[in-house]
């Protein structure tokens, strides 16, 4: 008993600083992947790129966005320098969003989490590896609408290994098809809202997190996942629309919400979440 909390508490303690490197991909690769269009576009147009100064998720060191101020070290510590600047840049006294040290928090839980429940294993570490990557993705997708295809299809393919080598519950058989029928269901409702109205209802991106939650869980799970996600989306768009928070367009990223019925689905289990809606 003693060994498994020591485990666990490590675990958290690792996901803390996994949940920080996680606040740098949530901003950084959204603008890494325009800069490489931009890049792209200017090379098909037969145009030199503008030059640019290295930005990848290493360089450059993270600094205050509004005063330039380099983070030493010891400001970076997961939720502890967070709360000893409380909540400031040192130098200028910005506030720094409370969501940083949250997503370390959260990140810490969850590998924590997993570990508890299937111990020190390749089960419990392939999905810390799951849980970090579905929460980067659902903020990605809260703050830009992109689904990164450099997390999507990796998440897939990890689901899929995961199942051939037996470290999930889910059975390469079911994985496979969870995969298939998961991007192939969100596809085809994309096609027949567009030729019904002339208008895209949802990105590609989300066609592909399906297909991973699919080849995580089985096919079994896509439903209830698919059913929770829409009614927790569809009262959350309507409370944004009478709060007068949407964004332009009124476009709600759906992928926040297929994310927080894949942490559903993984907390109490598909079975049990077909259960709660009465399946």
């Amino acid at each position: 008993m003693g060994d498994a909390v020591l485990d666990a508490a490590l675990a958290g303690v690792f996901g803390l600083l996994v949940g920080s490197f996680l606040n740098v991909v949530i901003y950084r690769l959204p603008k890494i992947l325009e800069r490489q269009w931009a890049a792209e576009c200017a090379d098909l147009a037969g145009q030199e790129p503008e030059p640019q100064e290295p930005f990848n998720l290493m360089v450059p060191r993270s600094r205050c966005r509004e005063c330039g101020h380099e983070i030493r070290w010891y400001e970076n510590v997961p939720v502890l320098s967070w709360l000893v600047l409380r909540g400031k840049c040192s130098a200028c006294g910005t506030s720094i969003g409370v969501r940083y040290p949250v997503v370390e928090l959260a990140t810490g839980l969850l590998f924590a989490w997993c570990v508890a429940a299937w111990g020190l294993t390749p089960t419990g570490i392939a999905w810390c590896g799951f849980s970090a990557a579905l929460l980067a993705l659902a903020l990605i997708d809260w703050d830009t609408t992109l689904l990164p295809d450099v997390i999507t299809q990796p998440l897939l393919w990890a689901g899929l290994i995961a199942a051939a080598l037996g470290w999930i519950p889910t059975s390469l058989q079911q994985s496979l098809w969870g995969a298939i029928a998961g991007y192939m269901s969100l596809w085809l409702i994309y096609h027949l809202f567009r030729l019904a109205t002339g208008k895209e209802g949802m990105g590609h991106g989300d066609f592909k997190l399906f297909a991973a939650l699919g080849a995580w869980f089985g096919l079994p799970a896509l439903i209830p996942i698919i059913l929770v996600s829409s009614v927790i989306g569809a009262v959350i768009g309507i409370a944004l629309k009478f709060a007068s928070r949407l964004r332009e367009g009124g476009y709600v990223p759906f992928g926040p919400f297929l994310a927080g019925a894949g942490f559903a689905c993984l907390i109490v289990g598909p079975a049990a979440l077909q259960r709660a809606i009465g399946l």
